[in-house]
């Protein structure tokens, strides 16, 4: 792979990375899980991608969110809290924040639409991202800065609206082949120095995917226990209130399409993507895209209600984007070209409009979210059997 090299020292830091790793693997005589081997590529104190102190959002990073493409996003999504915060549902509580971003953006614009949340938590995992995230808010925000709380794990009981924006695409997945009538899984082996794939075949229930689900022999692919874990949690926490996740993924009719043959497993680094994830581990982000039948059905086994499903350019425009876009006058070239452009991006089908899709769940909210007003795709998250994978 042509990719840029990293400096000396984030180099070392890949390399103890390594060694952690492969000690890991020695001890399970030789086979880590793919899951876990994400999980600490990602998320291993001090060294791990999302734990260590390299920059991984915006232009001088691996890659950039929606937030960050525009305030359009946040400003736009702020209409669908504000429908919300009118139900009472006062506080907000993102999950994974990343730069802080969308936080200002959703911080501001509610105030000024009057409806500034009572308090806005924020549940990250990396030092480095909540540090990143507070300075932002006292850099943009600071009025604001004293409604804003940090969490290090999901409250005990929580009422209000959470929010996650590519939070669910980062949990570790496991990695399983079609081998004829059966279902291989696919971990990691560390020979010669490197990381590489090795395949177990000694699973059972309910931790083996329904061959039915990989349509032909030697197809590939990955199912999100942890994504599905932390959504039933998430389910039992939840008192009164909405979930809403943005990511990129499909159905499962899509999901497990036979086309998509090898998965969905992504890699970023310099903002380039490839399938490597053995590739300096540390130094890119992993990700997979996301079963929104799977995250439906999770949501179903805690009693959350499914409110909606449908792409990002649909919500986005349900929630009134045009509307903001136009508070810029046309007149105005030099304001209003640039935010005409990072809308394309937003709803453009070439951009994110498409992929990248917006799932609701609930409990105790039976008012339609004007998110989902026009092109509720929810029918489709119904489309096989929900057991399958």
């Amino acid at each position: 792979m042509h990719l840029p090299a990293p400096p000396a020292a984030a180099l070392a830091l890949s390399a103890q990375l390594t060694r952690l790793i492969a000690a890991e693997i020695e001890r399970g005589g030789g086979w880590l899980s793919f899951a876990r081997y994400m999980e600490l590529a990602l998320y291993a104190p001090g060294l791990g991608y999302y734990m260590a102190g390299a920059r991984k959002l915006g232009r001088d990073g691996d890659f950039v969110t929606a937030p960050e493409i525009s305030r359009l996003f946040g400003r736009t999504l702020a209409r669908q809290l504000k429908q919300l915060a009118g139900l009472g549902l006062a506080d907000i509580l993102e999950i994974g924040a990343g730069s802080g971003t969308l936080a200002v953006d959703l911080l501001l614009e509610l105030e000024r639409l009057g409806h500034a949340p009572a308090r806005y938590w924020i549940l990250d995992l990396s030092p480095d991202l909540r540090d990143r995230s507070r300075d932002t808010l006292a850099e943009r925000a600071p009025h604001l800065l004293e409604r804003v709380a940090w969490l290090n794990q999901l409250p005990s009981a929580y009422t209000g609206i959470v929010i996650g924006n590519e939070v669910l695409d980062a949990m570790p997945a496991r990695v399983f082949r079609r081998d004829g009538g059966a279902v291989l899984e696919l971990g990691v082996t560390f020979k010669s120095g490197k990381f590489e794939w090795a395949e177990r075949s000694q699973l059972s229930p309910p931790d083996v995917p329904d061959p039915a689900c990989f349509p032909t022999d030697g197809y590939r692919s990955e199912v999100q226990f942890v994504a599905r874990a932390f959504v039933r949690s998430l389910g039992h926490v939840l008192s009164r209130g909405v979930a809403l996740f943005f990511d990129y993924g499909f159905p499962r009719h899509e999901y497990y399409h036979p086309q998509r043959s090898g998965g969905t497993l992504m890699c970023h680094y310099r903002h380039r993507a490839h399938d490597d994830p053995f590739f300096l581990p540390g130094l890119q982000d992993i990700t997979t895209h996301v079963d929104f039948s799977a995250v439906a059905q999770a949501g179903r086994e805690s009693q959350l209600d499914l409110l909606g499903y449908t792409n990002q350019a649909q919500f986005l425009v349900n929630c009134g984007i045009t509307d903001v876009l136009a508070e810029t006058p046309a007149e105005d070239a030099a304001r209003y070209a640039p935010q005409a452009a990072q809308a394309q991006k937003l709803l453009s089908p070439a951009e994110m409009g498409e992929l990248f899709k917006v799932i609701a769940l609930g409990k105790g909210v039976k008012a339609p979210l004007i998110g989902f007003s026009s092109g509720d795709r929810s029918h489709t998250l119904q489309a096989m059997r929900t057991d399958e994978c």
